[in-house]
């Protein structure tokens, strides 16, 4: 009886026979050897996808002692500018009585006739003017005094203003151990009020946190020892 061919098993990690042998398939293989490369033909490159160059990852915000993140400059100015609008808003309600002031109590002494029929000439300095200077320091009076109030009394119990509130920010401290009083409030509040009669001081005061490091503080907190926040409500 003929016996069948036998074939020289391959060592373990060499190659498949060359002669008269097989294809080893794909997958683990007992005797150890290594599978075959996948055809490709001549020019072919598996396709790459590409998500386009990384993204840089956004600094995380700085934080306060206290462990808070700071309020960015975008917001801050938009407090600002809300708590602006809510002057605005008083300053034209105390304009009306000013005007009702003034129609009533100073412009009939403006009248160019006398009770006689006679033509009178005014006088400008006592009846018009003094009056108007009056009426603008009672204005002035009025205003600094709600926004003492506003700035103050009512800021510091809760650390917010109604735009801070709509913006989330808060006012605290720059030390944690510490908490808003009305002594730091204050302090704020009038060098806000004095940088306004001094040109070009109350811009500096408020760009002043684009290049103050690491704390981003305006003048005035600086002045009072405090730091703007950003919370969650």
């Amino acid at each position: 009886m003929t016996q069948p061919p036998s074939y020289p098993t391959p060592p373990a990690g060499g190659p498949p026979p060359t002669a008269g042998g097989f294809a080893p398939q794909p997958g683990p293989h007992p005797h150890g050897y290594a599978a075959p490369p996948q055809y490709a033909p001549p020019g072919y490159a598996p396709p790459q996808f590409h998500g386009g160059p990384p993204r840089p990852l956004a600094a995380p915000p700085t934080l306060t002692p206290g462990g808070q993140p700071l309020a960015s400059f975008s917001d801050r100015l938009l407090a600002m500018l809300l708590d602006a609008a809510v002057f605005m808003v008083v300053g034209l309600v105390l304009a009306v009585p000013a005007a009702i002031i003034f129609l009533v109590v100073v412009a009939p002494d403006l009248a160019l006739f006398a009770s006689d029929g006679s033509i009178r000439e005014p006088d400008y300095l006592r009846e018009l003017l003094l009056p108007l200077i009056w009426i603008d320091l009672g204005i002035i009076v009025i205003s600094l005094v709600l926004a003492y109030v506003y700035y103050v009394e009512m800021m510091f119990k809760t650390g917010q203003t109604f735009g801070k509130k709509m913006m989330k920010l808060r006012i605290v401290p720059l030390d944690p151990t510490r908490s808003l009083d009305r002594r730091a409030a204050a302090k704020r509040f009038l060098v806000q009020q004095f940088s306004g009669f001094v040109p070009g001081l109350s811009y500096l005061d408020g760009l002043w946190q684009l290049w103050d490091k690491p704390w981003q503080q305006c003048l005035h907190d600086k002045f009072a020892g405090t730091v703007v926040v950003k919370v969650s409500q």
